[in-house]
């Protein structure tokens, strides 16, 4: 028996056009940015585009949410290392920091904020799906520490905070501030592990220190 190839033909439409789109919007920006000009590089009719995405909005809400979840992938797998708590939090943290020093995160986080004020609902979707992705992997791995036995704490939620924003401030602000690719002086693996002993210096149980 044949199985048609429709859906996955359609599937590979649509992620050659969150790619072209993806480029677009990165450099051209939002507002100038066309769909005619996003279907022209994905090889496609207007009519497949629209199909795909109805307008321009859910277009680059599609790329801002699938950019961000594919390049956090490691993200998410770094709760499936095996180790004490120092480990698993620092195979964690150097996963979070590769992601937050690319300089295309970057330039993904930057378009949003930019265009946050004329597409508010859009963006405040976007930065919440982050939050909610990232934060909910440093959440899950604390909460795993803290069943074990290795973590002391209240509000895993506000520990999760308070690692992730070591991390945020060295990666995430230097490159908005400075530039896509700038890059810290200290080494990631560095600044990870300063991270992790300054949140295990505050959460971590005495037996385990």
């Amino acid at each position: 028996m044949l199985i048609s190839a429709g859906p996955k033909r359609a599937e590979h439409k649509r992620s050659e056009i969150v790619s072209a789109a993806r480029t677009q919007f990165l450099r051209d920006g939002y507002r100038d940015a066309g769909m005619e000009g996003v279907a022209r590089a994905a090889s496609v009719s207007t009519a497949t585009l629209y199909a795909h995405f109805p307008s321009k909005a859910d277009l680059f809400k599609s790329v801002v949410l699938e950019t961000v979840r594919d390049f956090a992938g490691p993200v998410g797998e770094s709760v499936l290392a095996r180790g004490d708590a120092r480990v698993r939090l620092l195979v964690f943290a150097n996963a979070y920091a590769a992601f937050l020093a690319r300089p295309l995160t970057r330039a993904i986080f930057r378009l949003v904020s930019a265009e946050r004020r004329r597409l508010q609902e859009v963006a405040d979707t976007v930065l919440q799906s982050a939050r909610d992705d990232l934060g909910g992997v440093a959440i899950a791995l604390i909460e795993d520490l803290e069943r074990t036995g290795e973590l002391t704490l209240d509000k895993p939620s506000w520990a999760a905070g308070q690692l992730m924003g070591m991390i945020d401030h060295a990666t995430l602000v230097l490159g908005i501030s400075a530039g896509d690719q700038a890059q810290p002086r200290r080494a990631l693996p560095a600044i990870c592990e300063d991270a992790v002993e300054t949140f295990l210096a505050r959460y971590a149980a005495r037996a385990t220190i």
